[in-house]
């Protein structure tokens, strides 16, 4: 995209509008707070559905084969046929005009997700003859056939017999007889990583497999194709040796170490199921556990097995039409942002915003981590304190959410006050302690950044690593610096010069978490305006005048998951509320409150609310794993723009002569336009 097309020149060019009269900023706040208020829980908190791409029904129907295979003639009718149904309908409204599935609305066609989709809508029911199936076959073969699936597709296929077996990476089970100090330990992979490899090095090991219905067969949509080998001199060509070796020593009867392998990750793994909504209490460490959990001897009435599945089943909406699945649930996460929304609109003035928040606190202290979990490991010192992401998930809390939860407390006074200024200094401590050595801050770990590992055979779901990022940088650096430490505080100096290393020459940061560059950008400047920087540096400068160039037409911003795959080119796109708001934001960290843009971006916000409060948007702004994995939250159009409208309100109260022209002239990208 151009910047005629989405920057500066176009929002000059677009038809004048007259600027948002303070009236209108108050009624769109009052109505975005009425929205997030109706829809708080009894228990306090908030939670809002977390949509992602069809591989999770994908992947949920293969579980079902996997749970009741068929019978001794070939018939499958499980007992979950009509959920499996609803599945697979839900599967067919993402298939996209090319015949295959994208990883995110608007996205190009998904040859991992087409795959999927393609062989669970075959055990649906449906023919390879189907015209639904005849357009993703020519869309599959079109993009390399099963050959280009990533290889935790082929491995899940592989176990009903639709891959061979011994094209699949191996996954040692002897990962988990490794030392914690070892270089290849399996603390030195991302959480999510250990969540999802440790059932599958148990499956593997266990040679696991399950029968299909008589007749299916996946022959169709493979093209014939080998894979593009990698360079000969390359870490990527040496652990192809590596996992050929494996292969070859896993055909011999010399294994002395196997069983206590297997039984290595197999207790890891169950101690792991404690305390959490699941492995990890994300959706593929639960698949995969209760995969795992049959070869161990788990029959489907046993009572962990009947946890686990409970679990999972928690994923799942069900609207009697369709079924889908959420990857995890965010109630923490959600409540925390609801809460500091809410807290800087209108905590002061508003006796049920006030009741709204004391609940929302004491929830939240519900939820408080107490206990030594994986990120001990590396950080052994530190005391337990932080929060997680979901309603159970002990051994995973992270930094992120513990950042904002204590930004939320700001606002959120519980009714113990002791108990949560005590929970609120474990968490603070619990914090500092987990700075990586860059200076950085990454979600779950410190110092998980063994580049090396991001090349062996099962790294292709591009999150091996949580190395340190930007945007959660930035946030923590806005929890901590409110509690007192400047830039003078060592851990802040820190991570000051980390954000400074890490900008792109444009002006704009990478976003982990967020799509993409907006998020980034917005979280690295909050984090530095919180941290004391001066907002005239020149770094600060070039941050604004980059989120001001690719404001679009019509006063929003907006950006594509597809940032994620070209590094020299922002990949930007229509208008979201969300990102909308996040722009809005990084501008106020930078002291910005007064140009077109801004106005302008304060316009489209107050323009796109609908009667009941609320915003709405088509695209997916969260990210799971860059590349592979994106997300939808719901509640994002609903506490973002309301913090940006909020923050800008606050400052035309503190500024009267600002609020006094608020109504006048509009500018747009510093040039003046009348009204």
């Amino acid at each position: 995209m151009t910047p005629f097309q989405h920057g500066g020149l176009a929002a000059a060019l677009a038809p004048k509008r007259v600027a948002p009269a303070p009236a209108d900023l108050t009624t769109a706040i009052g109505r975005a707070a009425d929205f997030l208020l109706d829809r708080q829980h009894p228990q306090g908190y908030w939670v809002g559905e977390l949509e992602a791409d069809q591989t999770l029904e994908s992947d949920y129907i293969l579980l079902q084969l996997w749970l009741y295979p068929p019978d001794s003639d070939g018939c499958w009718r499980p007992p979950t046929w009509g959920k499996l149904q609803r599945a697979a309908r839900y599967i067919l409204k993402g298939q996209t005009p090319s015949g295959g599935w994208s990883l995110y609305p608007g996205g190009p066609a998904n040859s991992s997700a087409s795959v999927k989709a393609y062989c669970a809508l075959r055990l649906a029911g449906l023919q390879a003859s189907h015209p639904c199936l005849e357009r993703a076959r020519h869309c599959i073969l079109e993009l390399g056939g099963v050959e280009a699936a990533n290889s935790y597709t082929k491995i899940y296929l592989s176990y009903f017999g639709l891959y061979p077996r011994e094209k699949t990476p191996t996954i040692p089970p002897e990962f988990f007889l490794l030392a914690e100090t070892a270089h290849f330990n399996i603390y030195q992979m991302s959480s999510w990583s250990r969540a999802i490899l440790a059932p599958l090095a148990i499956l593997g090991a266990r040679q696991a497999s399950r029968p299909v219905p008589l007749g299916l067969s996946l022959s169709e949509i493979f093209s014939g194709r080998a894979p593009r080998p990698p360079a000969f001199f390359s870490w990527r060509n040496f652990f192809l040796w590596v996992d050929r070796a494996l292969k070859i020593w896993e055909r011999t009867d010399f294994r002395p170490a196997r069983d206590k392998a297997v039984d290595a990750a197999a207790q890891w793994m169950i101690r792991h199921l404690a305390d959490s909504d699941g492995l990890g209490a994300i959706f593929p460490g639960q698949l995969n556990s209760i995969m795992a959990l049959t070869e161990l001897g788990y029959e489907l009435d046993d009572a962990v097995m009947q946890r686990e599945l409970a679990y999972l089943e928690k994923l799942v909406i069900d609207d009697g039409e369709t079924l889908r699945l959420q990857p995890c649930l965010s109630p923490v996460w959600d409540t925390a942002l609801t809460c500091y929304a809410l807290g800087s609109a209108l905590a002061e003035s508003d006796e049920r915003v006030r009741s709204a928040l004391r609940r929302a606190a004491d929830w939240l202290l519900s939820k408080e981590v107490r206990s030594h979990g994986d990120w001990a490991v590396k950080n052994t010192k530190a005391a337990p304190g932080g929060w997680y992401f979901e309603f159970a998930n002990e051994f995973y809390p992270d930094t992120d959410d513990t950042a904002k939860v204590l930004l939320a407390m700001e606002f959120a006074r519980g009714s113990a006050s002791a108990a949560q200024t005590a929970a609120e200094a474990r968490a603070f401590d619990w914090l500092l302690s987990m700075q990586s050595s860059d200076g950085g801050w990454a979600a779950f770990d410190v110092d998980n950044n063994s580049q090396i590992l991001t090349h062996v055979p099962f790294a292709d779901h591009n999150a091996m690593l949580d190395p340190t990022c930007a945007d959660i940088t930035g946030r923590v650096l806005e929890a901590i610096c409110g509690r007192g430490p400047g830039k003078r505080h060592p851990a802040v100096g820190r991570a000051v010069e980390y954000l400074r290393k890490q900008q792109q020459d444009d002006g704009s940061w990478y976003g982990r978490w967020g799509v993409n560059y907006i998020y980034g950008t917005c979280f690295a400047l909050r984090g530095l305006e919180a941290a004391g920087e001066d907002p005239r540096e020149a770094y600060v400068i070039r941050a604004g005048e980059w989120l001001r160039s690719i404001q679009n037409a019509d006063g929003g911003w907006g950006e594509s998951c597809a940032s994620y795959d070209d590094a020299h080119h922002k990949i930007l796109g229509g208008s979201t509320p969300t990102q909308t708001a996040w722009a809005l934001l990084g501008l106020f960290a930078t002291g910005d409150y007064e140009t077109g843009s801004v106005r302008f971006g304060i316009r489209y916000l107050i323009e796109t609310q609908k009667s009941d409060g609320s915003w709405t948007e088509e695209f997916f702004t969260g990210t799971g794993f860059p590349s592979v994995f994106y997300l939808k939250y719901h509640l994002y159009p609903q506490y973002f723009p309301l913090m940006a409208l909020a923050k800008y309100r606050a400052h035309l109260r503190e500024h009267p002569q600002a609020a006094a022209s608020f109504n006048g002239s509009a500018h747009r990208n510093g040039r003046p336009v009348s009204r």
